[in-house]
């Protein structure tokens, strides 16, 4: 349930909960979802139910193992704030952040009402990133969301992005940007891409370009401009480890 990742921006995932349902346009194509099928199919008892919600509870503590600093993705197969999550089970995965202090965790949800809902409760240690996804500009009230917690780094992941977004970076500490991929993938502008890349320059926000994306991800690549763009959030901690290899 964890390994190196392929994800440009983190460097290990972790994932006590699998499995995920549909709520807004970005969701459409969505990569988990086929994963967790292809996993399936080869007999891969984690995902015996397929990409319904599944809790590992085993795995809850998988990080305190894990002696080597490392940039986590928590979730890359679910959302952690699924309804069908207990919020007990929550708490335990943002306590297990805490004790952990020696990664750093990325923590990513559409589902922000209940990130709103349930801050008050949870821990928020330093090593925290949380962020939200914001695929086009209706969905853009997730920030404000994001932005009543205490999370100490705040962030956006414009990924898959289906259209301009134009909206304040005032509160954020980094901007992921990426193009979806794989089977009827959606086209992304590059004028969207610059836009928000314009805006994290001016507004002294991190700013991550992920991929084009497309049928041919690889071969599309994720240079913009003549460069690829790899900026992180570096927070105090952040910049003691060299997190990405």
């Amino acid at each position: 349930m964890s390994w190196k990742s392929g994800i440009e921006w983190t460097s290990a995932t972790w994932n006590p909960v699998t499995g995920c349902s549909k709520i807004s346009a970005g969701c459409l194509n969505c990569y988990a979802e086929r994963m967790a099928r292809r996993l399936q199919a080869m007999g891969n008892q984690r995902y015996e139910h397929g990409f319904e919600v599944t809790l590992h509870s085993d795995i809850l503590t998988l990080p305190l193992r894990w002696k080597r600093s490392k940039l986590i993705f928590v979730n890359s197969m679910s959302d952690l704030f699924h309804e069908e999550v207990p919020d007990r089970f929550i708490e335990e995965v943002f306590h297990t952040i805490a004790r952990a202090d020696w990664h750093i965790f990325q923590v990513l949800t559409k589902r922000t009402e209940r990130l709103r809902a349930l801050a008050p409760r949870l821990e928020w240690p330093e090593n925290l990133w949380m962020g939200v996804t914001v695929e086009n500009q209706a969905c853009a009230g997730r920030i404000d969301d994001l932005l009543s917690t205490e999370a100490e780094t705040k962030f956006i992941s414009a990924e898959p992005l289906l259209g301009p977004l134009d909206t304040p970076l005032d509160g954020l500490d980094w901007v992921i940007v990426g193009g979806e991929s794989g089977p009827n993938a959606r086209t992304m502008q590059p004028d969207w891409v610059r836009a928000l890349r314009d805006q994290c320059i001016t507004s002294g926000v991190a700013f991550f370009f992920k991929q084009w994306g497309g049928v041919q991800k690889k071969r599309n690549g994720r240079i913009l401009d003549g460069r690829t763009w790899d900026e992180l959030p570096y927070s105090n901690r952040a910049s003691q480890h060299k997190l990405i290899a």
